[in-house]
């Protein structure tokens, strides 16, 4: 089928996204096409286009959360059907690897693959002008339309309005989860969020919902530390300066319990001051992506040593999408999880560089691409 597509022609270069007209090869047995109504933005696309996360080939069609209703369903494909409400995970599990198995599907063999430019069976579903086009994680939201594995898509409840359930294939779980399973939260616990952007601000909900008695949330943008104090901080502060002092006030000279780095960017400077606000036998989760070729990382070993402290990354907020989507979805039913909230602004697929400059600017907790009936 023929439809528009944002795409990147020279990633790393930070020239932008150019919408176009793109052809969708019809679904695989595996597969199904899916008709989106919302895609959001996020901050791992902006990285293709800056370049840090580095890709060695083009075009290719941005986007990973989506949301929409099931068009087509491939003849191998159990448990979906045309009519289902549907988010897509940017990290597929294939339920059978290892770290499936294991219960790490965040890890899934399968989903290490979302930036070969290929779909998992190494052919490409996407074409323009006469060539084949990768899609950002086996998807390609930023299209009315999507032709995805069975791996990358969840049901969902019909009556979850479909703009707000866009968000929950990224952004929430990744926050949510380093907060609650990657930090692993405990009640009365002391909580500081870095950066409460689209993640990190899901990160201080992750935060309030597992019983944390003090959130610090710490940001250099005024509109965020408002939003961030709204859905559950405690506190706000605008540098690293102010929250070690705070915390350190608030804890008696103890620190926080846990710490969560969630800058749009993981430059290796922000570990250390992380570090320090971190208390002995406490723990500092990573979640934001680095620079590729980052290797340099300020941080006191020593400290780190005889404070016994721990330092965990966390991919996907170390969510299992099966089992968490769901639970995400009931938490915000019940008013516990908010949602409609994140979004400040949607877009049209043609505004699209206008949202990830609205991005950059600070403007946004999420911006959202909006699809027409």
């Amino acid at each position: 089928m023929k439809t528009k597509g944002a795409l990147l022609w020279e990633p790393g270069t930070g020239s932008g996204w150019s919408v176009e007209d793109i052809e969708l090869d019809p679904p695989k047995p595996d597969e199904v096409l899916i008709k989106l109504a919302a895609s959001g933005l996020c901050h791992s696309d902006a990285h293709l286009d800056t370049g840090d996360i580095p890709l060695d080939w083009a075009p290719v069609l941005g986007g990973h959360e989506g949301s929409g209703v099931i068009q087509e369903v491939g003849s191998e494909v159990h448990g979906l059907e045309v009519g289902d409400h549907v988010v897509t995970t940017f990290l597929p599990a294939c339920g059978k690897c290892r770290w499936c198995s294991s219960g790490m599907s965040n890890l899934c063999d399968v989903g290490a693959g979302v930036l070969s430019g290929k779909a998992p069976d190494g052919t490409n579903r996407v074409h323009t002008q006469g060539k084949p086009v990768g899609a950002m994680s086996f998807l390609g939201t930023f299209s009315p339309y999507v032709v995805a594995p069975v791996t990358a898509v969840i049901k969902i409840d019909k009556d979850i309005p479909l703009q707000t359930a866009a968000l929950i294939g990224c952004g929430v779980p990744t926050g949510w989860g380093s907060a609650v399973y990657a930090a692993d939260t405990q009640i009365g616990d002391t909580v500081v969020v870095v950066g409460t952007g689209g993640v990190g601000i899901n990160a201080v909900q992750g935060a309030r919902i597992a019983g944390a008695a003090t959130i610090v949330a710490v940001d250099p943008v005024p509109f965020k530390r408002e939003m961030a104090e709204k859905l559950g901080a405690t506190h706000a502060v605008s540098d690293f300066d102010e929250a070690i002092e705070l915390v350190r006030s608030l804890t008696h000279g103890v620190m926080a319990d846990r710490v969560i780095l969630s800058a749009g960017v993981g430059y290796g400077h922000l570990v250390g001051p992380c570090g320090i606000l971190t208390r002995k036998g406490g723990t500092l989760v990573l979640n934001s992506a680095a620079p590729a070729l980052q290797e340099d990382v300020k941080l006191n070993l020593l400290d780190f040593v005889m404070s016994s402290k721990r330092l965990q990354g966390s991919l996907y907020g170390t969510c299992n999408a099966r089992v968490d989507v769901p639970k995400l979805l009931a938490l915000y039913k019940r008013g516990e999880l908010y949602l409609d909230e994140l979004v400040t602004r949607t877009y049209k697929l043609e505004e699209i560089n206008q949202g990830f400059a609205d991005m950059d600017a600070g403007k946004n907790l999420r911006g959202v691409i909006v699809y027409d009936d």
